[in-house]
């Protein structure tokens, strides 16, 4: 993943953070049992993240090439049930743990069957499962699957293997083990020296990371979207993963970490989440049980602050973005002039709107923070709109934690509504933005008035001499547009001026009409009454702008309430003196039904645009 360091997710910077903290943890020793692993700096260390939508994390040594050892073994498993099927599989190798070292001879006492596919017994035997007529057609199927779990070519470290082959007595007294109960059924030597081959490949930390998020993913890789293994049989892959890919620290790293795993003596680590990331880890520094030392550190750390014990999994659901939009295309119930209107439409990508729904937590959350940061270029408002979301945990609130102060150091404002029915997301702001808190985290009731701010914002930024409040002369109201000095100089007398005080009533619902209301200085708001006492504002009327013209046009009651958001001064234009230039002057009454159906119009269009946007 490459940004500019500016710009750079907070997911990576947490990468970066966990590299920093742990690459001074100088714990275990290189293993020495393999010569050619001896040669392994103690201190290459990477870390790479990738989830199931196919964005890679990394921090560190992350393309620092070195063997994958025992970390084949799962994926060599799973070619195996892929070629022989379960239940022959399963009549060569079991599913049980051992609690012993990857190098116990431990075999079923009654059928000489290795106890799982992790250990280097049933390894062996899976190797020995693997179609094809010669052994270089067998090694080209290993290297082809983990090169598509890899997403890339991978190699056979040739040094490696041979160290490994001119070592490997103990694995061969294995082999011969296996042939005598039959386990293999001719000659052990090739499939010990295929077994041999598959651990000497040569990968990359971003490979482990890549090849974890496939079984993630159902065996399809998420970055090239190619199957790598059928997705029936990541479940016994992972299966026998959960219970015995850490040996006998699998009982612990399950109870602790909470994520399908697998270690090999080259230093690498991988975890898996399914359906949600994978993880590769690579240090070469091991413990006693033959494990990196920071990749189980690091895995911990994940694991615990990101929450992603598989055990502790909340319903997923749907995806968490429920809607994205920009306010080019909806915007906030606050009519506009149409040149507002206009520097809106022109300048609206500027503001970006998330409505967020379902459970978040670290995956649905990245997945969204991802997308705001491939956003930055056009952004420069940011709401995110928690009303329908169900669960909020930690990890996703440390996310947007992060993405607050990130967005912040770039310039660009983030804004929240809905939140405060998540009270976890508030006292998580409050204990980690401390003094700057009040600044910083801008919550509002709804997505509506939170667009309203950002607008205002906005056109205050784009058009000279823009105000937030602003007075009208009479000449100037929309209502009036088009209108000779003539024409004006006899409507405007018969216009009558009345003052309300703000969050006074103007119209009540049920009203008669009697009035079109034109507005000269203030703000009023449209409301319709809900349950409980809350008001839905349906639309904000400014200087210049006309309202209450529906109920005079079509003679119908007062459906809605209209309250002075200031103190508010209106020109009132009579339903009697409407009627009156029917007959002293038609010309003028058709430009105002003219000019209040334009008005109508542009109010449908927009409703029109909106909806068409959330279908």
């Amino acid at each position: 993943m490459t940004s500019t360091p500016d710009c750079v997710s907070p997911v990576q910077d947490y990468l970066n953070q966990l590299h920093r903290d742990f690459a001074d943890l100088k714990d275990g020793n290189v293993a020495t049992y393999i010569p050619e692993l001896a040669k392994a700096n103690p201190d290459w260390f990477g870390i790479c993240l990738v989830t199931c939508t196919g964005t890679v994390y990394e921090a560190g040594d992350s393309a620092q090439p070195f063997t994958i050892q025992s970390i084949s073994k799962p994926f060599v498993y799973g070619l195996a049930l892929e070629d022989q099927g379960r239940q022959k599989v399963l009549e060569k190798v079991g599913v049980e743990p051992t609690g012993d070292a990857f190098n116990s001879i431990s075999l079923d006492p009654g059928t000489g069957r290795p106890r799982n596919p992790m250990i280097n017994a049933g390894a062996i035997a899976s190797a020995g499962l693997i179609d094809g007529r010669t052994p270089a057609s067998r090694l080209k199927r290993i290297l082809d699957m983990l090169s598509l779990h890899a997403g890339r070519e991978l190699s056979l470290d040739d040094a490696v293997y041979r160290s490994e082959s001119e070592t490997g007595h103990r694995n061969r007294a294995i082999g011969y083990m296996l042939r005598n109960f039959d386990i293999l059924a001719e000659d052990p030597m090739p499939a010990v020296e295929l077994y041999f081959q598959q651990c000497s490949v040569s990968v990359t930390c971003r490979d482990l990371g890549i090849m974890a998020a496939t079984l993630a993913n159902r065996g399809v890789n998420p970055v090239t979207g190619k199957q790598a293994l059928r997705g029936e049989y990541v479940e016994n892959v992972l299966s026998v993963m959960g219970s015995c890919g850490m040996y006998d620290y699998a009982g612990e790293w399950i109870y602790r970490i909470g994520m399908p795993a697998k270690s090999g003596v080259a230093g690498g680590v991988i975890a898996v989440l399914p359906g949600h990331l994978g993880i590769g880890v690579f240090s070469p520094r091991l413990d006693a049980r033959g494990n990196s030392v920071r990749g189980i550190a690091v895995c911990n750390e994940v694991s615990r602050h990101l929450d992603l014990h598989v055990f502790n999994r909340p319903s997923v659901g749907k995806s968490a973005l429920g809607f994205k939009a920009t306010a080019a295309g909806i915007n906030s119930s606050r009519v506009r002039t149409a040149h507002e209107a206009d520097a809106l439409r022109k300048f609206g990508d500027h503001i970006h709107l998330y409505k967020l729904r379902g459970n978040l937590y670290f995956v649905t959350a990245e997945h969204i923070v991802r997308q705001v940061m491939e956003s930055l270029d056009s952004l420069e408002y940011l709401i995110l709109d928690f009303k329908v979301v169900l669960t909020l945990n930690e990890s996703a609130c440390r996310l947007f934690c992060q993405l607050l102060l990130k967005l912040d150091s770039l310039g660009k404002h983030l804004l929240f509504t809905g939140a405060d029915s998540n009270p976890l997301l508030r006292r998580y702001m409050k204990a980690r933005l401390g003094s700057r808190y009040e600044t910083l985290y801008r919550v509002f009731e709804d997505s509506d008035l939170a667009l309203e701010w950002c607008e205002n914002r906005l056109l205050e930024s784009s058009l000279s001499g823009w105000q937030f409040e602003r007075a009208a002369d009479r000449p100037d109201y929309e209502l009036f547009q088009g209108f000779t000095a003539a024409e004006l100089g006899r409507v405007i007398p018969v216009l009558e001026r009345r003052s309300y005080q703000r969050q006074e009533v103007i119209i009540h619902i049920g009203d008669a009409a009697s009035h079109i209301y034109l507005l000269a200085r203030g703000q009023v708001s449209v409301l319709l009454p809900q349950q409980g006492g809350a008001r839905r504002r349906l639309a904000t009327f400014s200087a210049g702008m006309a309202f209450g013209e529906m109920a005079v046009l079509d003679r119908a009651p007062r459906s809605a309430m209209i309250v002075a958001d200031s103190e508010v001064q209106c020109d009132l234009l009579s339903l009697d003196a409407l009627q009156d230039l029917d007959a002293t002057e038609p010309v003028i009454k058709i430009k105002l039904l003219e000019n209040l159906a334009l008005g109508l119009c542009g109010k449908l269009r927009k409703a029109n645009r909106e909806l068409a946007l959330l279908e």
